[in-house]
């Protein structure tokens, strides 16, 4: 099978692969970053740089190849309206364009469970659980972009959308980066009283769901799918297992919700006042999502991909921090 991997210079994109590559699939890749592929190209990779945004490019890259996967995307939850709106859908509308005139007969796409989050606390979770009211530009853009990919079965594309939570391992720049940062200036608190359960998804599982809906059968297409380790965990146990893994302080000091949310608000005004609209310390979605439950259900994924989470969170955050360490290192 030879496949096209979008996004390969990101995490997840990068990690898949590698992976598809040691299962001998034949695999093209894009991405923006030549340097971050370079030993995907070693191993065998072709690669193509370019921006998705152009729909000339996206044609080219699927000629002749079987299956899509899909992984390039903003996942951040802040950001300009235009930026998630190019990246996510106009991208994935070129794929899905793209896929139809090159006949490519399969395009799974990397969404996020985040869609599901509304800002409350949430167990077990459903794929048909979607807010009437999506929050954040990410969520609002990937849920479009879900909308194109399934939309294009119509036309004989055999689609499937996958929405992980929480990806982890070595290379991943985003789940703890604010939070390492924050604790080394000592401003880390816990948000609430600290006990909120939350799922992960270590970047082998995902990368196991990943290959099985390249094989997935018919009665597996045309779906969404929660990904998950399956094994909810307080976050803030999370948090400090990684301060420790790191030397770091704990994170022992608590701050009131509310507090937390007010503030946020304050800092997420004072930098919309700015021309480039920089980052706040913390927005009002993730002192949410630190504060507020929220697990999925993936009995789908295992009744039609036969997907089983293998790698545990502990393992897979151990492979983070060494990577993180590794990253820090003088020689790293």
């Amino acid at each position: 099978m030879k496949i096209l991997v979008t996004g390969a210079s990101g995490f997840i994109g990068g990690r898949f692969t590698r992976l598809a590559l040691e299962q001998g699939l034949e695999v093209r890749i894009n991405g923006r970053q030549a340097e971050r592929v370079e030993h995907l190209v070693r191993r065998g990779a072709q690669f193509t740089q370019g921006d998705l945004l152009d729909p000339d490019l996206a044609k080219r890259l699927c000629i002749g190849v079987d299956a899509v996967v899909h992984c390039a995307g903003a996942s951040d939850s802040w950001g300009r309206h235009q930026a998630f709106a190019q990246t996510n859908v106009e991208v994935t509308e070129n794929v899905v364009e793209a896929c139809l005139k090159e006949h490519v007969q399969r395009l799974v796409y990397l969404s996020s469970a985040a869609i599901c989050f509304d800002g409350r606390s949430h167990l077990g979770i459903k794929e048909e659980q979607v807010p009437g009211r999506l929050l954040g530009h990410s969520a609002r853009s990937k849920w479009l972009a879900e909308r194109k990919v399934l939309g294009a079965a119509e036309f004989g594309l055999e689609t499937i959308v996958l929405r992980p939570h929480r990806v982890t391992g070595a290379g991943d720049g985003q789940q703890f980066a604010r939070l390492i940062e924050m604790q080394r200036k000592n401003r880390l608190r816990i948000i609430g009283d600290g006990l909120n359960k939350v799922d992960f998804t270590s970047v082998q599982n995902l990368n196991q769901a990943l290959l099985s809906a390249l094989s997935a059968g018919d009665t597996a297409l045309n779906q969404v799918y929660n990904i998950s380790n399956g094994a909810p965990i307080p976050l803030w146990d999370v948090v400090n297992y990684v301060m420790r893994q790191l030397h770091l302080p704990q994170v022992q000091r608590y701050r009131d919700f509310g507090l937390a949310h007010g503030s946020a608000a304050v800092c997420e005004a004072a930098c919309l006042l700015w021309p480039r609209q920089p980052r706040p310390q913390l927005s009002r979605i993730e002192v949410q999502a630190l504060h507020e439950h929220f697990t999925l259900d993936i009995n789908r994924a295992r009744h039609y991909l036969g997907y089983e989470p293998r790698t545990s969170l502990w393992t897979s955050l151990d492979e983070f921090c060494g990577w993180w360490r590794a990253q820090a290192s003088p020689s790293g």
